[in-house]
């Protein structure tokens, strides 16, 4: 029950999903690329990372200065992944995601390497 509602708590805000939807379908992703493509602050997009991690949606990696998100594809996946896909559907048109993934695509044409020392 601890998990399952940790999971619907880390589904619950916009910015999460907006989030998990980033991640869907790449191998990683630099969180200066994230706070970029969300154009949150710093603090507000790592509150965000750590409830998606400790919902166990996502893992983190670090390499030097960087720290690496991605999709945890291990544990209760298929749920995740069939609540990405319900989610995906239902929010296709909203020119939101639309957004986020033109600015994403902008963001990923960048080394992550020169995005972050900026």
């Amino acid at each position: 029950m601890f998990e399952f509602m940790n999971v619907t708590k880390a589904l619950a805000d916009e910015n999460r999903v907006r989030i998990l939807l980033a991640l869907n379908g790449r191998k990683e992703l630099c969180v200066c690329q994230l706070i970029d493509m969300l154009e949150l602050a710093p603090s507000t997009v790592s509150k965000h990372l750590t409830i998606l991690r400790q919902a166990r949606l996502i893992l983190s990696r670090k390499d030097g200065r960087w720290i690496y998100y991605r999709l945890n594809t291990e544990n209760a996946f298929d749920l995740v992944s069939g609540a990405l896909d319900w989610v995906t559907k239902s929010i296709q048109d909203d020119p939101r995601i639309a957004a986020d993934t033109s600015r994403l695509d902008a963001i990923l044409s960048q080394s992550s390497e020169s995005m972050c020392s900026q």
